[in-house]
């Protein structure tokens, strides 16, 4: 956020954004968590000693739609919204506790938290999406990322395989629209958002919501769980927690590989764009591995 003038902006009037926040929810703060990007987060007690916590994101558009989403959700699979100031862009959230993510249970096998991420994932999706909404449709975003991986590839010329390129955005702009079902999706199902909690065993939490095929969600799961392609034999384990992940899900699973093509795609090109070429040719690599997998 400090990179951009909006991001100064934003963090040099944070301090009252807080304090303003803190005194009209009468909370009780403690240090804030460590770790975001985009959004400052502390822990909170209410008027009436419970827990919560507070969370004010920078103003983007990827953050405008969660509190929405969080509250057609209502507890289902993700926090609790107490309450929400939709110009401050503040959330007055439920505390999972002990709060440990997903992506750290390593006394789990990776199998295990798969499956218990999909568990999560099958709750979010089992709440039908809303008739009249402000969440951005899929479709419409994907084909906007399609046409500037495209105008990224042609401006930077990254040595990128061009039929693959292609594929990928081929991907971003069909597949939305061959969806079998519709359904709020989480946007950013990756397993450190995906936390321990007492009211459920797994809370999602910082969700970056639109409405669109549900195919388009597992993929960080997959992907951050356990590196797959870290191992010896990559398209045999990729291949293995794709099917797996599909099977909890009821999806296609060439479905989810075919998404991960598409997303993997759109990274790369993003990757170049902000200067890291050494990282985007490596995921030029996995994407290869995937292709391969959905038969694309």
């Amino acid at each position: 956020m400090g990179r951009s003038d909006d991001g100064r902006s934003w963090l040099a009037v944070l301090p009252s954004l807080v304090n303003g926040l803190r005194e009209e929810w009468s909370l009780r703060l403690g240090a804030p968590f460590h770790g975001g990007s985009c959004s400052w987060a502390a822990p909170a007690r209410l008027p009436d000693g419970g827990p919560a916590v507070l969370k004010i994101s920078w103003p983007h558009r990827e953050a405008a739609g969660e509190a929405e989403a969080l509250r057609w959700w209502d507890g289902h699979g993700a926090v609790r919204v107490h309450r929400h100031d939709h110009v401050r862009y503040a959330l007055l959230l439920e505390r999972c506790e002990p709060g440990d993510p997903l992506g750290d249970a390593g006394h789990l096998a990776v199998e295990e938290r798969l499956l218990l991420g999909a568990e999560v994932l099958n709750e979010l999706w089992a709440v039908p999406p809303p008739a009249e909404t402000a969440l951005e449709r899929l479709g419409d975003v994907t084909a906007e990322w399609a046409d500037l991986v495209e105008e990224r590839m042609e401006r930077l010329r990254p040595g990128f395989d061009p039929g693959l390129v292609a594929h990928g955005v081929r991907l971003l702009r069909e597949l939305p629209g061959s969806a079998a079902r519709r359904v709020v999706l989480h946007g950013d199902f990756n397993p450190g958002n995906v936390l321990a909690a007492r009211r459920r065993p797994w809370l999602a939490i910082d969700a970056k919501p639109m409405i669109g095929d549900p195919g388009y969600d597992p993929w960080p799961l997959v992907e951050q769980i356990d590196d797959p392609f870290a191992h010896s034999d990559a398209p045999r384990v990729t291949g293995e927690r794709f099917a797996l992940v599909a099977g909890a899900l009821g999806e296609d699973t060439r479905r989810l590989q075919a998404w991960a093509v598409a997303r993997r795609v759109e990274t790369a090109l993003w990757a170049v764009e902000h200067g890291v070429q050494d990282g985007a040719s490596r995921v030029m690599r996995t994407v290869r591995i995937l292709a391969d997998l959905a038969g694309v």
